[in-house]
């Protein structure tokens, strides 16, 4: 009688254990099926490809246009999202300050004007005008840019270095570390991240997760 006793203990134990085992693996399977089912952008390493969109004066825009350029500053970015906006200062700076050494910002607005009328194409050409953008500030019609490169956030910057003719991606994420004040911002990865492509040095931090709103899809 003992020994069935523990032979029964013994057998709820182990169908305990198969029981959390089982559980725990459909749990990973869940995670990698939503994982796998995600959009992919690019990766720091990846080829960028290259892109065609209408700028605020009306004309076209392409990154090959740019013959003398050794790289540039992708943004993607918008008119109405708070982030952006608190960051619309600091990108112009960042083109005045890079732009003659190779490497100038190409800003360009993810969203559907239809889901945030203030993103609309007129209202692009008004902000640029009142904050005095210096850099082209192009449309993402029909949305086929932005999720190529995997941004989420606006704002979402993705660095490239111009390599044997292709555009290499060297930097994704923030500009910096402090969205609301950029007199107590500490680490400014965008900035070192360029300087060190200038001096041919590694980049010490070459993944950040960008701080923003969210694009705004077409439904």
């Amino acid at each position: 009688m003992k020994n069935l006793k523990i032979l029964m203990a013994a057998f709820i134990v182990g169908f305990g254990v198969l029981s959390f085992t089982t559980t725990d693996h459909k749990a990973d399977a869940s995670q990698n099926t939503s994982v796998n089912s995600a959009v992919k952008g690019y990766e720091v390493g990846d080829e960028a490809a290259d892109f065609k969109l209408k700028n605020i004066d009306g004309k076209m825009v392409s990154l090959s246009d740019f013959k003398s350029s050794k790289g540039f500053i992708v943004i993607f970015t918008c008119n109405h999202c708070p982030y952006a906006k608190k960051y619309e200062d600091r990108i112009v700076e960042l083109d005045k300050k890079f732009k003659d050494q190779g490497y100038p910002v190409i800003a360009v607005n993810p969203n559907d004007p239809n889901v945030q009328p203030e993103d609309g194409y007129q209202q692009m050409i008004e902000r640029a005008k009142q904050k005095g953008f210096t850099f082209p500030y192009l449309v993402d019609e029909g949305q086929k840019i932005y999720p190529l490169y995997g941004a989420t956030k606006t704002p979402h910057v993705f660095v490239l270095q111009k390599e044997n003719g292709k555009n290499i991606v060297k930097y994704i994420g923030a500009i910096d570390n402090n969205y609301e004040n950029p007199d107590d911002v500490s680490e400014y990865y965008v900035q070192d991240a360029v300087n060190a492509l200038i001096k041919g040095e590694p980049i010490k931090m070459t993944k950040t997760v960008a701080i923003g709103c969210t694009i705004k899809v077409k439904k």
